[in-house]
């Protein structure tokens, strides 16, 4: 029997055990590798290849409303085709049931999202209905929302002038995406910014939460994006202009430090990990001291026999790492083709090479202690079971 043999041979003699504890390393390493690349997203710097479209929010947060006063001023930057503006509602169907909806200017908005295709009938009656709102099909489909209907919603953030946050809104119109990848962001509702603007308590008349520029040249974004800024540099409205992916990250970051909750999680797993693999090696070479005794026995030297058993902590956290691993590439390429490429949660070279890097650590601090008392084991003492 080859010296690699005997290594699988051994793993092998408890099935069960090593099948559990191999499942375990995957799973670590996929949640390491899928973590990994979300913490590298949202460390990532801004990326204006390709752009078409620029969100305009307030320096200080999204949540700071900027004036719509704005709007000549965005238009005449050269390189912006159209300017639309929004503004997060805070919608909440039935008891408890978050909703993503905004409050837009209907044809402005058509103008920026040539991507969600509905009827001009259906952009018209959303354009000159008051209380009108307009639902995607897939937020349509999964509650029953048909046109015509009266759908009530309330707010978590807006009352109404008589103080309730009860709203009521008439849905004149079903968008859908021009392809697959669009289709499937058809989960939000949009209402007329104008009877919003009129009709909530807090009076925040001609404001809005963020500008969507619409270039007409996706190779001027970043330039779009300094004049911007410097136009409305150490004004009372300073902005902060960046692409509608980095947006998005953004708005995903206001939970908290997504960096520093990456990082518990991963500490958590890997030592929970570590006891586990530490344990399975314990045991395996407490099992086999006389075994052991006897390969001294036959010649092998103290070294020889520590050898053996990094080797086994070795291929134990390899075979699980690299299977892990591949199993967060696979699934993060699912997630971007799943969100149309706003969501690229990929595994690049720097994730793997510092997956390795925790395999080859993994491996010396699971196998090194129990391979230590290997390599210490007195023969007589190991045959007479002392």
């Amino acid at each position: 029997m080859t010296r690699s043999g005997f290594v699988i041979a051994n793993l092998l003699r408890k099935r069960t055990r090593t099948i559990l504890t191999l499942l375990s390393v995957i799973m670590a390493f996929l949640l390491f590798g899928l973590l990994q690349s979300v913490n590298h997203i949202f460390n990532a710097g801004a990326d204006f290849v390709g752009a078409t479209r620029l969100m305009v929010q307030a320096r200080v947060s999204f949540t700071s409303p900027l004036p719509v006063s704005m709007l000549p001023k965005l238009e005449a930057v050269p390189g912006v085709a159209r300017v639309a503006y929004s503004q997060w509602f805070g919608g909440v169907w039935q008891e408890n049931t978050p909703l993503f909806v905004f409050a837009i200017d209907p044809l402005r908005y058509r103008d920026a999202y040539p991507e969600y295709v509905m009827s001009e009938a259906q952009w018209q009656a959303f354009a000159h209905t008051r209380t009108a709102m307009i639902a995607g099909r897939r937020l349509a489909d999964q509650y029953g929302w048909k046109i015509g209907q009266k759908i009530p919603i309330s707010s978590n953030i807006w009352p109404q002038k008589n103080g309730s946050k009860a709203w009521a809104f008439d849905l004149v119109g079903i968008y859908d995406g021009k392809d697959e990848d669009w289709k499937k962001r058809t989960n939000v509702a949009f209402i007329n910014h104008d009877y919003f603007d009129e009709a909530n308590q807090f009076g925040m008349k001609g404001a809005a939460n963020f500008f969507i520029l619409k270039l007409s040249d996706a190779n001027r974004a970043e330039a779009v994006s300094r004049a911007v800024d410097a136009m409305f540099e150490n004004s009372p409205d300073e902005t902060k202009t960046q692409t509608e992916k980095d947006f998005n990250l953004g708005f995903v970051k206001q939970v908290g430090d997504i960096g520093l909750i990456v990082r518990w999680i991963l500490f958590a797993v890997f030592f929970t990990l570590l006891l586990v693999v530490g344990n399975t090696m314990a045991q395996s070479v407490r099992e086999r001291v006389p075994e052991l005794a006897v390969l001294k026995t036959l010649g092998f030297t103290d070294g020889s026999v520590l050898g053996f058993v990094l080797a086994e902590a070795a291929a134990l956290c390899l075979f699980g790492g690299l299977m892990g691993l591949l199993l967060a590439t696979t699934f993060g390429a699912m997630v971007e083709k799943g969100t149309g490429g706003q969501f690229a949660l990929r595994l690049d070279i720097s994730v793997w090479l510092i997956g390795i890097a925790a395999i080859v650590l993994m491996s010396l601090a699971v196998g090194l202690l129990p391979g230590l008392r290997a390599r210490r084991l007195r023969i007589v003492d190991a045959l007479a079971g002392r």
